[in-house]
């Protein structure tokens, strides 16, 4: 292993892990700190997803820290700590808190920050992150229901999370490459400055942003930072980039769409495949609670549908729907109500026959593999920037696990034509 990567949700460890393989490192998932029986022989990288986004900041850094010394026993020369690219966070964590707790046991004095994934439409420029042409206060995710993002400052943002002294090294000086980024780090850290905030709006940015990371120990940043990560162990002649999978073979069986994500772009794609004429099957958390609607009687419809169509279950609401779920039922409460039932609807279609899922919502994503008790992913063909098939190593099971906020309008629709 060369790299150890830690995400703190599933989606965003499998965005991780296609990035890394489209750039030819051999790339596992595994879904829990690695132990002495955890099979990563023959892998480049390894990417551990946790669950870390929301769970309390003492939690987050016990695993994450934990997962770094797995992560550096098994090899790791450089340790990645992987978020979201709209940074998704509470003012009192967790990727600060975290981001300290790597660099004190690491035992390093600086590391990066740069969430941007063009591909996605994620820039920052003058310290500001950006979704398409709205800064992110302005976008969607001001609505998010559990990490709502309401400053797009990724400076004062970060500072509110950390004692340590936050900067910036600004497009101007990113855009004259690796050398002269390079050196803007040696002058932030004369400056006292444990985190600089590294603008970037192109994908060549981020290879450069990369290069100029090679000595660093670790390195925090969203999956785009990893596109320039793997050119340097080529570089240093430890690796040969591998073939770049193009297509993935999937047991047969049937396909299922899980999608509990409430972001804009899910409502956007659970719009386009009603449309399309996927049958459907939507869950009110109020239902559920209620007993109006039972995880059985979604299973027994899904599984009467027409077989040669994939069936779409979704909780997926607007803004003021969830809110009055919320109201009623708690915020915590209403989540874990709809991720339950997502688990066990997954388990019941699987032992159906069901062998295709499409998961979307990271909270959803990391609910169902638990339920389902996968422990580790191959990663495989990208369906949308930041989004692959995936297997489950050791069974007859492929799945799609979807960041809520990724993918175009016809995803649900498309992603099956990715497998043979």
């Amino acid at each position: 292993m060369l790299l150890g990567c830690i995400a703190d949700d599933l989606t965003g460890a499998s965005d991780l892990a296609l990035m890394l393989t489209r750039a030819g490192m051999r790339t596992v998932q595994v879904m829990d700190v690695p132990d002495a029986a955890t099979n990563l022989d023959g892998f480049d990288a390894v990417v551990v997803a946790l669950k870390t986004r929301t769970c309390p900041v003492a939690e987050a850094i016990d695993l994450s820290v934990r997962s770094a010394d797995a992560l550096l026993a098994r090899g790791a020369r450089q340790i990645l700590f992987k978020y979201c690219s709209t940074f998704d966070s509470t003012d009192t964590g967790n990727i600060g808190p975290v981001a300290d707790a790597l660099m004190a046991h690491l035992k390093t004095d600086f590391t990066i920050v740069c969430p941007a994934f063009p591909a996605n439409k994620r820039t920052i420029y003058n310290g500001h992150l950006f979704v398409g042409d709205q800064l992110l206060s302005d976008s969607p995710m001001k609505d998010h229901p559990l990490t709502p993002m309401r400053d797009a400052n990724l400076v004062t943002v970060l500072q509110r999370q950390t004692p340590h002294k936050v900067g910036l090294v600004a497009f101007a000086t990113v855009a004259k490459g690796a050398d002269t980024i390079a050196e803007a780090f040696r002058m932030a850290r004369t400056r006292g400055e444990r985190y600089a905030i590294v603008d970037a709006i192109t994908d060549l940015n981020l290879y450069d942003i990369g290069r100029a990371t090679a000595d660093m120990k670790l390195i925090t940043g969203g999956s785009g930072i990893a596109l320039g990560l793997p050119g340097n162990f080529v570089r240093a002649g430890v690796m040969t980039a591998a073939p770049v999978p193009q297509t993935m073979a999937a047991p047969k069986g049937r396909a299922a769409i899980l999608a509990g994500s409430c972001s804009e772009a899910t409502r956007g794609q659970v719009a386009a495949a009603i449309k399309a004429g996927v049958p459907t099957f939507k869950i009110d958390p109020l239902a559920l609670v209620g007993g109006q609607i039972s995880v059985a009687g979604i299973v027994d419809c899904a599984q009467r549908s027409p077989a040669d169509k994939p069936v779409l279950i979704y909780s997926s609401a607007d803004p003021a729907s969830v809110r009055a779920s919320q109201a009623e039922l708690g915020r915590d409460r209403a989540g874990h109500f709809v991720e339950q039932a997502m688990a066990e609807i997954a388990k019941a279609l699987v032992a159906k026959g069901f062998t295709r899922l499409i998961v979307a919502g990271g909270e959803t994503s990391g609910a169902v593999v638990q339920g389902l008790g996968v422990a580790s992913l191959e990663i495989g063909p990208e369906i949308d920037p930041g989004v692959p098939w995936t297997r489950a190593v050791g069974r007859d099971l492929v799945l799609a696990l979807k960041s809520g906020n990724f993918g175009a309008a016809d995803f649900f629709t498309k992603a099956c034509a990715k497998l043979s």
